[in-house]
């Protein structure tokens, strides 16, 4: 290899190096807080005081599980199925409504649209916390604080969903498709339900995911709305524990259990429905 090859190969090594170092620091920085996480879960009280997380004593996995679900009467296993419900079903019908709505704004000419799809763009700048407060002069007005509406009914409104279903619509729905129903007398709610909504089915899912994410770790809206520790979600519950473990040291290691148990349904959705949601982030990458 010549000088000149050589000299050129340099920076094209040395970039790739670069690239490969900062990849390996994001995993890592990815992943320790994880493996630390998993650790700490199977070590008992004692063990982590002494931060002895790497070593083979003090291991209390199936214990720490037991106690996890009988502190106080086995309240995280009705906090978990409140997340269940929060998130699965809010996620699962606000993608509806989010696709619905992004299909009518790709679809239909009606007055003022591209104001009204701007007045969405503004909402999705918006901080949920910034809108906690008024949400919650709403459901006070209407007798809902403390209730689980409080908390599932805000959740179904997304405008990022809404933009999303733009995207996807437009990348996965061709016009002349439609146009073909009409002509066969399909009504638009029978075109829409068996034809549009067939062909937005990864745009869904991808909607759907990024919905069950932002529910699941929602912790501001219940803290604000809610006061019953029986309708609390996994996020808040576990605040409430923590915030008890530096008087009662023993809700540590639940608090850690409960930590790791609540990422278990995250996982489970992207693992199960990745090849749906791989697909949905390219709409339109190759149209």
């Amino acid at each position: 290899m010549s000088a000149t090859g050589s000299t050129a190969l340099r920076p094209r090594l040395l970039g790739r190096a670069t690239v490969n170092a900062v990849v390996a620091i994001s995993v890592l920085y990815t992943l320790l807080p994880v493996l630390w996480l998993v650790l700490a879960a199977a070590k008992n009280r004692d063990a982590l005081s002494g931060s002895d997380l790497l070593s083979l004593s003090g291991f209390s996995f199936a214990q720490n599980l037991t106690d996890l679900f009988a502190m106080d009467g086995g309240l995280y296993g009705r906090w978990y199925v409140n997340s269940l419900l929060y998130a699965v079903l809010g996620a699962a019908v606000g993608a509806l409504v989010s696709v619905a709505c992004g299909y009518a704004f790709d679809k239909y000419r009606f007055r003022h649209k591209e104001k009204l799809f701007g007045l969405v763009l503004a909402a999705v700048m918006v901080p949920q916390t910034v809108l906690a407060l008024p949400l919650y002069l709403m459901a006070s007005e209407a007798g809902l604080v403390n209730t689980f509406w409080a908390v599932f009914v805000p959740v179904l409104f997304n405008p990022f969903g809404v933009y999303l279903g733009r995207i996807f619509s437009q990348g996965y729905v061709p016009d002349e498709v439609l146009e073909a129903a009409r002509i066969d007398g399909a009504g638009e709610l029978t075109m829409y339900a068996r034809v549009a909504l067939r062909m937005l089915g990864p745009g869904l899912v991808t909607v759907f995911l990024f919905q069950l994410t932002a529910i699941w770790n929602n912790f501001f809206l219940p803290m604000v709305m809610l006061s019953d520790q029986d309708l609390y979600p996994v996020s808040l519950g576990l605040y409430a524990w923590n915030s008890s473990a530096s008087v009662s040291p023993e809700y540590y290691p639940v608090v850690i259990m409960g930590s790791l148990l609540a990422v278990v349904p995250l996982i489970l959705a992207f693992v199960l429905l990745q090849r749906f949601w791989r697909s949905g982030l390219t709409a339109g990458a190759v149209k």
